[in-house]
């Protein structure tokens, strides 16, 4: 009889409506949304495919009841569900990298401006590659490019190689272990990098899916923020071809500091892009 009830139209409804006060009172942005694509993923189907199920399938409902415990806890939901968008691919996350955001496409937009043909045969080195996003975002642009990802966690460079095959452009662009770029011979025409720049003091105030679930080591800049943009001064410089651009991803109140180091490192900056929020996000640097 309680199986027979779990499985009724008005359950459904209830078990939603349960949810979301659940996640709003776990402060959860956009509970009834969150609770709908929750459900969406326990019953294998999206937003539109839940609107016309009647009745959750079964093990539906012991499914939801675990992952929405998981976002409770303030688990992502791209960690919960396995993949997220980014730019026009999809993207396999996991915990071993950071999960792509919307600020970073503001990279890509600056390389297509900065670099109009499209069918350049661009030589691309992304460096901290995590999810390949950046670089594999690039590569579905420039159709005749090539590029190399390095990440310092074996983890993450299988998982960018797998995002590769998913998107179809493993034959492009190979996903390397090494530390920044150690061992990597250029010249490069584009080199990326989305680099740790918090300061280390302020991690704990982070979002709790961030400081929870997130690896603190691809967020961690050190005490100012700024270790990895010294190490990126001198490898973008000495891996740059000549006309080549490096476009490194900032943090918030970063557009001051960063462009200094550049500078210091032999590379003029040609821009710093602004994301949605008005945050200056992409620097663009040539020699």
């Amino acid at each position: 009889m309680k199986d027979a009830m779990i499985q009724t139209p008005a359950n459904l409804r209830h078990l939603l409506s349960d949810a979301t006060t659940r996640l709003r009172a776990a402060g959860i942005e956009a509970p009834q949304r969150e609770a709908r694509l929750l459900a969406a993923h326990a019953a294998g189907t999206d937003l539109a495919g839940l609107l016309r199920i009647d009745v959750l399938p079964p093990g539906s409902h012991d499914t939801f009841m675990q992952i929405l415990q998981r976002r409770l806890d303030h688990e992502p939901m791209a960690y919960i569900t396995g993949h997220t968008g980014f730019w026009s691919l999809d993207m396999v996350v996991s915990p071993a990298t950071l999960i792509p955001r919307a600020d970073t496409e503001t990279l890509v937009e600056a390389v297509m401006d900065h670099l109009p043909d499209r069918n350049a045969p661009l030589h691309v080195l992304d460096i901290g590659t995590g999810t390949g996003c950046l670089l594999l975002a690039v590569l579905a642009e420039y159709p005749q490019a090539t590029g190399i990802g390095t990440d310092l966690n074996p983890d993450a460079a299988h998982l960018a190689a797998r995002n590769a095959a998913r998107n179809g452009l493993s034959a492009r662009c190979d996903m390397l272990c090494c530390n920044w770029a150690d061992g990597i011979t250029g010249p490069f025409d584009l080199i990326l990098s989305n680099p740790p720049y918090i300061p280390h003091a302020d991690l704990n105030g982070l979002m709790p899916e961030v400081v929870r679930h997130e690896p603190a080591r691809a967020l961690d800049g050190g005490e100012d923020g700024l270790v990895a943009y010294r190490a990126l001064a001198t490898i973008v410089h000495d891996l740059l071809a000549p006309g080549g651009i490096g476009v490194l991803e900032l943090g918030i109140g970063q557009d001051h500091s960063v462009p200094a180091l550049m500078h210091n490192g032999g590379l003029q900056v040609l821009e710093i892009r602004p994301d949605l929020g008005g945050i200056g996000r992409a620097l663009v640097v040539k020699k």
